[in-house]
């Protein structure tokens, strides 16, 4: 048996759309009919080269995707043939529970580990099939198969929501998002104020997504235009706060620079907490410095996150359910699996706050 799948043969290269063989079950697996797959916005830096990612080629690219279990394998207890689930594409290894190497599935590997890893759980979603392991099946219960590609939103809801798990928000606290009008960190800001944040803190240059967060959100999201100016920015955000900001979330993308992030991060109160998951330094820019003396005598926490804890993914969905996470926020373009260059175009073009793209293998 064959399925369709988008293959990216090399680097800079368009994506072809070839027939490739099912996926072949083994033990602790399981085979999931694509319905809808997530389209980064810098999916097309991902595939040119430019983010350096690694990436064994050819493969099949993507990352996160809702489907319909196919196949399980002998040892799934709860996962059934037809379910509706979430592929996560963060993969561990089973060998090492304190420290597993990591894989995203058809986007990118941490180190040699990873990328042994991707060896075996390599294609990502752009594909009619996909083979996950069985813990990577997240069900997510009944929906409408036309609400799948909105359900793709819980990938940029994820990445946030594993930094205020790392951060350890507490509701009622005021939280600063670093990248607050971006594809992220729009989500950061969305994930805080379901979780009971307080007020959220929101700066950034493009006024028009500010003006839209509050909008959608209310009076506890304080919009802060940036100027550059690293002094004026910092004092606009401690205004902007009703009180002391209790934590920081940085998701600025890697063009932003260190800056904006250390401003951001010395807005936060004695015994705050800072959490890193965007990408400054990443691609070879200046790295980010905190001072000593300032970390240390106000007893600053700084905690690097990547990705979220195997767990999250149903505790996010658990939000959704209940209606404290709505999906609806989103606008979603769909694409077949023959328009996977567009798509990537598109995700681009038009990618950013509550924009999400999604290939629809399931469309002719």
């Amino acid at each position: 048996m064959t399925m369709k799948a988008a293959l990216l043969k090399s680097f800079g290269s368009p994506l072809v759309v070839e027939t490739l063989p099912d996926p072949v079950l083994g033990t602790g697996e399981v085979v999931v009919d694509v319905v809808a797959s997530s389209v980064l916005p810098y999916m097309g830096e991902v595939l040119s080269g430019e983010r350096g990612y690694l990436l064994q080629l050819p493969l099949v690219p993507g990352v996160g995707a809702i489907g319909r279990v196919r196949a399980v394998g002998p040892d799934a207890t709860r996962v059934t043939v037809g379910d509706w689930v979430f592929c996560d594409p963060t993969v561990r290894s089973r060998d090492d529970a304190r420290t597993p190497d990591i894989t995203l599935q058809g986007l990118s590997a941490r180190g040699d580990g990873g990328l042994r890893l991707q060896r075996h759980f390599r294609h990502g979603p752009f594909a009619e099939q996909m083979l996950i392991p069985t813990e990577n099946a997240i069900p997510i219960g009944p929906i409408d198969a036309a609400d799948a590609g909105r359900w793709c939103a819980l990938g940029p809801l994820l990445v946030p929501y594993g930094g205020f798990l790392a951060a350890e928000l507490e509701a009622g606290e005021t939280v600063l998002v670093s990248g607050a009008t971006g594809y992220f960190g729009s989500g950061a800001v969305h994930v805080a104020l379901a979780m009971g944040a307080g007020c959220v803190v929101a700066p950034g240059r493009n006024e028009k997504v500010l003006d839209d967060l509050v909008r959608r959100f209310g009076p506890r999201v304080r919009p802060v235009r940036l100027t550059g100016d690293e002094d004026e920015d910092g004092e606009r955000m401690r205004r902007a706060a009703p009180g002391a900001i209790d934590c920081v979330l940085d998701l600025l993308p890697p063009g932003a620079g260190p800056t904006p992030v250390r401003t951001a991060a010395m807005t936060v109160r004695e015994f705050g907490r800072v959490v890193l998951m965007g990408g400054v330094g990443m691609q070879g820019g200046e790295d980010l410095h905190l001072p000593y003396s300032w970390l240390m005598r106000n007893s600053v926490t700084v905690r690097g996150r990547w990705m979220y804890p195997a767990g999250a993914v149903a505790r996010l969905i658990a939000l959704i359910r209940s209606g404290l996470l709505d999906l609806t926020e989103y606008d979603v373009a769909e694409f077949a699996l023959g328009e996977a260059n567009e798509a990537v175009a598109h995700a681009a073009a038009e990618g950013g706050a509550f924009r999400a793209t999604v290939l629809r293998p399931d469309q002719r």
